[in-house]
């Protein structure tokens, strides 16, 4: 990042200005801001809904709290409490993130890509 660009509001850098491999995964967590939801979603070619907004805001919240991603069945634990038993399913995850929890959750929420897509299994 330029010496402009860190003088800018995180939330006025757009996607294009970070760095990224090259599946599209941000190389650095930190970059992150609520206005890459959109684009990134966009890109892995899902539609925002409550469902995924909730499940990509828990990320980031666990995140910053933990300094790590969730795994899959922290995540389910999480679904269990807010949606009930019927939602707290890998099948119900797979339906809101068809290429994965990992490929799509995790990038849409700023993730690096995960070492092992263990995360999906």
């Amino acid at each position: 990042m330029s010496s402009v660009e860190s003088c800018r509001a995180p939330e006025d850098i757009v996607l294009d200005e970070l760095e990224r491999d090259e599946e599209g995964f941000l190389l650095d967590a930190h970059d992150w801001h609520p206005g890459l939801i959109e684009p990134l979603a966009a890109e892995s070619g899902l539609e925002l809904t409550p469902e995924r907004l909730e499940i990509i805001r828990y990320i980031r919240e666990y995140f910053e709290t933990n300094m790590s991603v969730p795994e899959a069945r922290v995540l389910l634990k999480h679904l269990r409490q807010i949606a009930g038993e019927e939602k707290a399913t890998r099948r119900y995850l797979y339906q809101l993130f068809p290429r994965g929890y990992g490929q799509q959750a995790c990038k849409i929420a700023g993730m690096r890509k995960p070492r092992k897509l263990m995360l999906d299994v």
